[in-house]
């Protein structure tokens, strides 16, 4: 692994979880291109306080309403271009969390999926188990193919019915790895830490 966007099928999934646990697995460092209000626990400010000696690089957007990213820059009179973001640069592994799941939009015509493609990143993405599930997960995964993204892994975030997972993990390619993350209330320094050692034995 050298860079990594991690991504959902949809919003509040545990990409942020996931995030530190990747993080802290990879020893890597940790970016949020746009931060959508929270501006005083931000997801960096989360990751700092679950991953040890984790270097949180600063957000290119920082944005006062908890909104879709378009609609909260609109509250504030800017305009989010695909000019404003330039990936860090970093001599160790990065981690880069989106907001939301891949189709929520940055501004009318821009969305996640586009900055995926302009860092030209291999995707992590997130699932949680809820009704509806599969039907957000297929698309996503249509969508990345749609736009030749490579889906380097496939989070199952939490307990799954088996015959959910089974049919999710159909419609990947082989070379898609599967991590499987156990279900984290009330993370800590201590339960990502734990979740980062489990995934040691997965080789990833």
């Amino acid at each position: 692994m050298n860079k990594l966007f991690i991504t959902g099928i949809g919003t509040e999934i545990g990409k942020t979880v996931c995030s530190a646990i990747l993080t802290q697995y990879f020893k890597a460092d940790y970016w949020k291109p746009v931060q959508s209000g929270d501006l005083d626990d931000t997801d960096s400010h989360k990751i700092e306080s679950w991953t040890e000696n984790t270097i949180c690089l600063p957000e290119t957007h920082r944005l006062q309403l908890a909104a879709s990213p378009h609609q909260s820059a609109k509250e504030e009179n800017i305009t989010i271009s695909l000019d404003d973001f330039q990936l860090p640069e970093t001599d160790n592994n990065l981690i880069v969390e989106g907001a939301g799941g891949l189709m929520v939009p940055l501004s009318d015509d821009i969305f996640m999926i586009d900055l995926i493609e302009k860092f030209d990143l291999p995707v992590a993405l997130v699932v949680r188990n809820y009704l509806g599930c599969i039907n957000h997960t297929l698309l996503s995964i249509m969508a990345l193919k749609q736009r030749k993204l490579k889906l380097e892994y496939l989070i199952f975030n939490g307990a799954f019915p088996p015959d959910t997972e089974r049919l999710i993990s159909s419609f990947i390619k082989k070379e898609t790895r599967i991590i499987h993350i156990p279900e984290i209330d009330q993370p800590t320094k201590a339960s990502i830490k734990a979740a980062a050692e489990q995934l040691t034995k997965t080789n990833l």
